[in-house]
């Protein structure tokens, strides 16, 4: 019988008596619980199964070892022990709880929560961590203590920009410190969550955490590798190749270019957002932007721009293993929150000194660099998402036609509508603006963008013709397209047998707009 598919259960027990798939995951559990102990921390994007992770780890410390029939751990040498449990999710924390007063309360009131369910009685006036702390001590004369916590940083990056934040991860540290103090009490703690503050600003006194962030033997452990995809979704595969009118093959190519391609470690290991394919399958095999927006993104947004970020240098400079590292809040590198909240991941790992690696990092699939890049360019230019897709969409449609007017055209309306305050005076602003233009292009037709030292050039290959454009400021068009020739950029093209067009652009940043551009045919 064909199980159904769920992209809003995120219970275990809930999945499998209510007949849902799930993609078999436990032999990577048993890894973590066959030990005596286990203290864990795992960073990973949102939307990709930490929830069920955390609920799966649940059910198996209450002892519910029927719900595991037919899954890699049931038949394990486990002992199947029932545990007293504490599992806190923040998933439901909220922005309007921004003051270190009312995130303890928050706190207090979940630990409340599950001090009732055990029915007991936690002391009067006490802030969250001694709540805590007594929790944990009461429920240890029932046991060992399993302490499960799911998005412990959302009450942080909710807040990552306001004047206090510093004053909430100061609330959370002494929070997260009781659980060093009674580590003898626990036999299990798994804390999960988007970001990487552990060891740094929030658990530096909780140093027994084994972070398996990176670790290559839970590389899949959330997630659906390509096997999986082709085992678990075989007969959908075939039912959704005939709905499209191609091969199984061309339809699992098509799969793994909008969704497969996040990697977590150094092996050659690539999952796909199982959430993506998910909704793949059950909204009737629409290729679409699934994976949704966050309020992760805003930030990221404001953060680039404030600090003046690289996005051409995080896609083609190879970067160390620092980059995956944790951070403190009030010194946020933009390229780890980028690889931190699934933004960008591991492409490529090339030799490093000494013996180190170094990691090339991009976008992980369609999906995700699609999303992204038309989202930070309405945050840059103020256009809505939809008017900004409607944007690009006229770019490359005047581009296959080879219509260069049109496309000017639509460049010069595009930067007029811009309001003033929100479009920047200097050159990196509008290289940002243009290397992400062109990146969303380059999804339709042949285009790329490449800066360096103030100067932007960047060419569209269409099947008549190359373009190839300068981009200046406060200078002259004449200029920009003269830079061309003076420079060679079109002698790589010279072979490729298509009529070559070059055009300089000029911008003026006091009136915001494209104040000239000019066409000139390559020497001959």
């Amino acid at each position: 019988m064909e199980k159904d598919l769920t992209t809003s259960v995120f219970t275990f027990e809930d999945l499998i008596q209510g007949n849902f798939l799930y993609v078999d995951k436990t032999e990577y559990i048993w890894r973590l619980i066959r030990p005596a102990k286990g203290m864990y921390f795992l960073s990973r994007p949102r939307r990709f199964g930490k929830s069920l992770l955390l609920s799966t780890l649940e059910a198996i410390f209450t002892g519910k070892k029927e719900l595991f029939e037919g899954l890699a751990l049931h038949d394990k040498p486990y002992a199947w022990e029932k545990y007293p449990i504490i599992h806190l999710s923040f998933g439901d924390y909220t922005p309007m709880k921004n003051t270190a007063e009312k995130v303890d309360a928050y706190l207090r009131d979940k630990v409340a929560t599950v001090a009732e369910s055990y029915s007991i009685k936690l002391p009067k006036g006490a802030d969250a961590a001694t709540s805590f702390g007594k929790l944990i001590d009461a429920l240890h004369k029932k046991g060992q203590v399993v302490i499960l916590v799911d998005e412990y940083d959302k009450p942080i990056l909710d807040n990552i920009s306001k004047e206090n934040v510093g004053e909430i991860l100061m609330c959370l540290k002494g929070f997260y410190s009781v659980l060093k103090d009674r580590n003898a009490m626990e036999r299990f703690l798994f804390v999960t969550g988007v970001s990487k503050f552990c060891h740094v600003s929030l658990f530096s006194e909780l140093n027994n955490l084994t972070d398996i962030t990176m670790d290559v033997d839970y590389a899949a452990m959330l997630g659906f590798t390509e096997e999986e995809v082709r085992k678990y979704f075989a007969d959908r595969i075939v039912e959704a190749a005939e709905s499209k009118g191609v091969s199984t093959e061309k339809l699992m190519l098509m799969l793994l270019t909008w969704y497969d391609g996040y990697r977590f470690s150094e092996a050659e290991i690539h999952v796909c957002n199982p959430v993506s394919i998910s909704s793949f399958f059950s909204k009737k095999y629409g290729f679409d932007n699934y994976w949704g927006t966050t309020g992760v993104t805003t930030v990221l947004f404001e953060l680039a721009k404030t600090t003046r970020f690289n996005f051409e240098e995080a896609l083609t400079v190879p970067v160390s293993s620092l980059a995956f590292g944790a951070y403190e809040v009030d010194n946020i590198d933009p390229l780890g929150l980028l690889w931190q909240t699934g933004y960008l991941t591991i492409k490529e790992v090339l030799p490093g000194p000494l013996g180190s690696s170094m990691f090339k990092l991009g976008f992980p699939d369609h999906e995700v660099e699609d999303a992204f890049n038309t989202q930070l360019l309405a945050y840059y230019s103020g256009y809505k998402d939809a008017a900004m897709s409607s944007m690009v969409f006229k770019l490359t449609d005047t581009m296959r036609r080879d219509d260069l007017e049109s496309f000017m055209g639509t460049l010069e309306s595009y930067f007029a509508s811009i309001p003033y305050d929100i479009r920047g005076g200097d050159e990196h602003y509008y290289q940002t603006i243009f290397f992400i233009t062109f990146l969303l292009l380059g999804n339709s037709v042949k285009a790329e963008s490449r800066t360096n030292e103030g100067r932007i050039d960047a060419y569209i290959r269409t099947a008549k013709a190359v373009y190839i454009f300068e981009f200046k400021l406060n200078k002259s068009a004449k200029k920009a397209v003269s830079q061309i020739v003076d420079r060679h950029y079109y002698e790589k093209f010279q072979s490729c047998g298509l009529p070559i067009r070059l055009i300089g652009v000029n911008f003026n940043s006091a009136k915001g707009r494209i104040d000239g551009w000019k066409e000139m045919a390559p020497p001959s």
